[in-house]
């Protein structure tokens, strides 16, 4: 198998495994307060961080970068991780994970950076492209017919732009900044390890009766959904150019669509799945109108790289 192929395959893995996330997540809320599952995986995440680091090659002391970095990162995930966490709570797995893309056309509205390295405003075309999001969360909220929104679509809209905020700031303050992704990920999950700290000491007795199940949903979310993707994504998009890595991780919510009907029982109507095809259309066409006009401007600017990659990879990781 050539390198390329291998690389290939591992950016579709990660992006099933962020699809699956959204199951998983609901699953373990299903057994376990929301702020309980939090500090379960954000724990089991910074011991697996640590010991990554403990074991890696290189410097192990984290640098002021690092840590001026990651704190306020850790702060912005959490909020993420809270919001998302209780959207998919009151949502099926399916629309929480095709809902949560809007990330991908939102964080280009926010980030105004390209403004100010010459890239200038985003061409019309992508304002039509989010309204075509825009349709589509309107169907996926209808379900069987056009109704009151609900709780947990509205929690992952509003997750959807904590997220887009989020990446932002990770592509501002790791700007011209030597940071190692396993140390800054390492202090980020310490970081919620603390915010949650509270609620984890108050239902420890909870968490200790979990049943087989759900610890293996706590596992699965923390080593899986947050350290093997983060790592292992961060090592592809290395090896690939950022076109193919952004159409592989794209396929994100079309994973978090089939497992949520294959694993989950749930199921599409008519409207929603209209709404499903239109979300991933909008995304794409997006997100490729985006990649587009960042390009022609860094040709117009005699910038060089590909840090769309980053951008792109840090808005899609499942919950």
């Amino acid at each position: 198998m050539s390198e390329l192929r291998r690389t290939d395959l591992i950016l579709l893995l990660v992006a099933v495994v962020w699809g699956s996330s959204y199951l998983s997540a609901q699953t373990a809320t299903s057994a376990l307060p929301v702020l309980l599952v939090l500090f379960a995986r954000y724990a089991l995440s910074a011991l697996a961080c640590l010991g990554l680091v403990a074991v890696g090659r290189g410097p192990r002391r984290w640098t002021r970068d690092e840590l001026r970095v990651g704190v306020p990162l850790g702060v912005t995930q959490a909020a993420v991780l809270v919001v998302e966490t209780y959207g998919v709570a009151h949502t099926s797995a399916a629309n929480a994970g095709l809902i949560i893309s809007l990330t991908i056309v939102l964080t280009p509205l926010l980030d105004r950076g390209g403004r100010r390295a010459g890239q200038g405003g985003l061409p019309p075309v992508f304002f039509a492209a989010a309204g075509v999001c825009v349709l589509a969360v309107g169907l996926l909220m209808s379900g069987n017919g056009f109704h009151a929104p609900r709780l947990g679509d509205l929690l992952m809209l509003g997750a959807a732009l904590v997220r887009a905020v989020h990446v932002v700031l990770v592509g501002r303050l790791t700007e011209r900044r030597a940071v190692r992704p396993l140390h800054l990920t390492t202090v980020q999950t310490l970081v919620g390890t603390v915010l949650f700290l509270p609620a984890g000491a108050l239902g420890l007795p909870t968490l200790a009766r979990a049943d087989g199940g759900t610890w293996t949903q706590l596992l699965y979310l923390a080593l899986f959904c947050s350290v093997f993707a983060f790592l292992v994504q961060t090592w592809a998009v290395q090896r690939t150019s950022a076109s193919r890595a952004s159409l592989l991780l794209g396929t994100e919510p079309v994973w978090a669509v089939a497992v949520g009907i294959a694993l989950g029982g749930e199921h599409l109507t008519p409207l929603t799945g209209l709404g499903a095809a239109l979300m991933v259309a909008g995304t794409y066409w997006g997100q490729a109108v985006e990649r587009a006009h960042r390009a022609g401007a860094r040709h117009e600017t005699g910038l060089e790289g590909e840090s769309d990659v980053r951008g792109r990879a840090t808005a899609s990781t499942g919950v």
